[in-house]
């Protein structure tokens, strides 16, 4: 395939959807995992209609045993990754730390975390095979400026940056570039969970903040182990 092939975690819905379109119409043949199969060729049929290209993978990333079957099946199909976005992220409850439960806490610090760093694990011989492999996490703002309320979440994201600057790092002298982006306050679905007093018109959709996202999976992109803001 002459395209770059980029997968996105938490493709079906908010920036992950938005980021699939805007690769798609970038000339990226993308990987879109989500839960929702139904969202998927929702947006399956929609990346269709402008001319792109899509393989949707119905996928629970809370599922580690699914992880090396999936890589297996990308290596066995494309024989390669150019670009891995892991966007998917779960908010939790909002609230006192004594009061959230052990299972809540736990998915948190599943899906936002230890999600990433089996994705890590199982992509990064793909991406070793791509002439120029870049990889983009995405992170909260709640991690340099902290609050009350929002243990679990800003924890795992805490713990996901220190893990991307290590593999960045890692990752120095060779041809694959790391980095974070943070998108800053979205109009998603996320964020109205979040903040339910905030007027979403006020925000920037998804799709204006998605397009920041598109250059750091490209080729062109030199930065590495960088915190990037939508503002950048």
């Amino acid at each position: 395939m002459d395209k770059r092939i980029t997968l996105v975690t938490g493709a079906s819905q908010g920036l992950g959807r938005a980021a699939c379109l805007a690769l798609a119409n970038a000339g990226h043949h993308v990987i879109g995992l989500a839960r929702s199969k139904k969202a998927l060729e929702s947006l399956d049929d929609e990346i269709r209609a402008l001319g792109g290209s899509m393989t949707l993978i119905p996928f629970d990333l809370k599922d580690a045993a699914a992880f090396e079957p999936l890589g297996q099946a990308i290596a066995e199909k494309f024989g390669r990754l150019d670009g891995l976005l892991g966007n998917a992220g779960l908010l939790g409850t909002i609230g006192p730390l004594q009061a959230g439960g052990e299972r809540q806490f736990n998915e948190v610090v599943d899906v936002n975390l230890s999600a990433n760093w089996r994705l890590i694990r199982v992509m990064d011989p793909l991406l070793r095979r791509s002439e120029s492999p870049r990889a983009v996490f995405v992170t909260s703002g709640v991690v340099p400026r902290p609050r009350a309320f929002w243990g679990p979440y800003q924890a795992s994201k805490a713990g996901l940056e220190a893990l991307v600057y290590a593999w960045a790092d890692e990752n120095e002298q060779t041809a694959l570039r790391v980095n974070l982006f943070d998108p800053g306050a979205t109009r998603t679905q996320m964020r109205a969970d979040a903040m339910p007093g905030e007027d979403p018109m006020t925000l920037p959709t998804a799709g204006t903040v998605a397009a920041h996202i598109v250059p750091l999976l490209e080729a062109s992109e030199t930065r590495n182990n960088a915190r990037i803001t939508a503002r950048d």
